[in-house]
């Protein structure tokens, strides 16, 4: 007779400290992946392994890549994505969906209002000098009114899930979130490899954003224009995100350009073709505030537009997102938005933020320097993971070196407690096997004029590094797919 191969989680091993989304307390398998988890069991690890080389070699000739930089080199890295995706239900999707609306237009309403009347400021209820001694805070949008007032258009929520199994917002993405790109990539992917497995489950598309962008994009055009031209603004093809600016700018139908492509005639933007000039209504722009206008910002930027916000000023085009956005996703001021949503909404917020020291405040300060080891230290206007310490992870020289830095610079940085994030079985290529690994979320909230949509799955993110709790691409971290259930199967 044959010899029986072992299943492909033979050698998965559970630790029970921590929350793992597959598993129960118990070790036996949740409702939601019973039959993923036969359906996968039907392969040997040499055919998944064969799989998941394919899957990378698609992902390689596709240049589905992201680039990493350091301080003596540049590296351009394709996406690791784990072909075991992730399952959320529909309750508990319903759930999340409501508490990143809630908090976009919480956020949303916080922005008017600073670059406006400014109440909660005079309420005490944010601090001016946090907002002032803020580095993403613009004040030439002082009572400016974005088309449609609106200014996240785009927003990522980074959530994770504890060990108490209680969702959680680490963070808000609210300048130019990034990694959609790469949830309609995983589903691409995971569709090609194993369609007979995605087939037994009714999970919602998401290969609807693209349409969705443009649309909610077009509600925000300028007064008085009728079928807007939309473009996306690129800084180029050596950006770390470049795969993703051309892969929405195929996908909504729309040009990718870069500042170069466009110019400011009479306070209206044109953007160059082989037909002529032809004028440009909304700017989905993926280039930082600073750089958008030599003539208003930084005088040495060659990635932006000469006069685009003096256009944006006129009221005669759209940028996506807003200028001046990065105040409310800085992140010290993220420790104030469950205010935030209390003040404009009166509503309790529906997501827990984590428990956050703001070094700028002197009780604050004193119980990080304390603590440094119990914390993870975070810079408040960094992205992709940069310049984060984990506490339990340093040595005696580095832990000095985080207090030094905090001392110096108590404004730049807030600190947390190390949580647990939740751990979710993931193929690793060196071992040939599962092997637990912690995960987030961060979901895509579009806002448009009178409606909001989210995109239902979110990219979930991977820390391939055992023990690692830093899921960023840049940070060594990979993907899986995220399926939300219409029901429960």
């Amino acid at each position: 007779m044959p010899k029986t191969q072992p299943s492909i989680f033979s050698a998965y091993q559970r630790n029970p400290a921590l929350f793992d989304e597959v598993f129960d307390r118990e070790g036996s398998i949740l409702k939601d992946y019973k039959r993923l988890m036969k359906l996968y069991g039907k392969q040997s690890i040499e055919d998944y392994h064969e799989l998941n080389a394919r899957a990378k070699a698609s992902f390689f000739n596709q240049g589905i890549t992201f680039r990493v930089y350091s301080d003596d080199k540049t590296n351009e890295k394709i996406f690791p994505f784990d072909l075991f995706p992730r399952i959320i239900g529909a309750s508990e999707w319903a759930f999340i969906e409501r508490g990143a609306i809630q908090r976009c237009k919480a956020l949303n309403m916080f922005l008017w209002d600073l670059y406006h009347d400014r109440n909660i400021l005079k309420d005490g209820v944010v601090p001016l000098d946090l907002v002032s001694s803020s580095e993403n805070y613009l004040d030439q949008m002082r009572g400016m009114d974005p088309p449609g007032g609106i200014y996240n258009h785009i927003s990522g929520t980074d959530i994770i899930r504890h060990a108490d199994g209680r969702y959680y917002v680490l963070e808000d993405n609210i300048r130019c979130p990034s990694g959609v790109s790469y949830v309609l990539s995983n589903r691409g992917a995971l569709k090609r490899a194993l369609f007979g497995v995605f087939n037994h489950y009714k999970a919602h598309t998401v290969t609807d954003y693209a349409e969705n962008l443009l649309d909610l994009l077009e509600t925000v055009k300028p007064h008085g224009v009728d079928i807007p031209v939309t473009v996306v603004l690129t800084p180029g093809m050596y950006n770390s995100a470049f795969y993703e600016h051309s892969y929405l700018a195929k996908t909504m139908g729309v040009e990718l350009v870069e500042g170069r492509d466009l110019f400011v005639e009479n306070d209206f933007v044109y953007m160059k073709t082989i037909r002529g000039p032809q004028k440009v209504d909304v700017i989905y722009r993926r280039i930082d505030d600073l750089f958008l206008d030599p003539m208003e910002f930084r005088k040495d930027s060659s990635l932006g537009v000469p006069g685009l916000f003096s256009a944006y000023r006129k009221g005669n085009v759209t940028i996506a997102n807003a200028p001046g956005t990065g105040v409310a996703d800085d992140k010290a001021v993220y420790s104030y938005v469950p205010d935030i949503i209390r003040y404009y909404l009166g509503e309790e917020p529906i997501l827990a933020n984590v428990k956050t020291y703001r070094c700028g405040q002197p009780d604050d300060l004193e119980y990080v320097l304390e603590h440094v080891r119990e914390l993870v230290v975070k810079p408040v206007d960094e992205a992709g993971g940069y310049g984060i310490s984990i506490g339990n992870t340093l040595t005696d020289e580095q832990v000095e070196k985080v207090r030094k830095e905090v001392r110096e610079s108590p404004r730049k940085y807030v600190a947390q407690p190390i949580l647990s994030l939740s751990v979710h079985p993931t193929y690793i290529e060196e071992t040939q096997a599962f092997e637990q690994r912690h995960i987030d979320l961060r979901t895509f909230t579009v806002m448009g004029q009178d409606k909001t949509y989210v995109l239902k799955g979110g990219l979930t993110r991977v820390a391939l590094r055992r023990g690692n709790l830093i899921v960023n691409s840049s940070q060594g971290g990979g993907s899986k797919d995220t399926w939300i259930l219409k029901n429960e199967p």
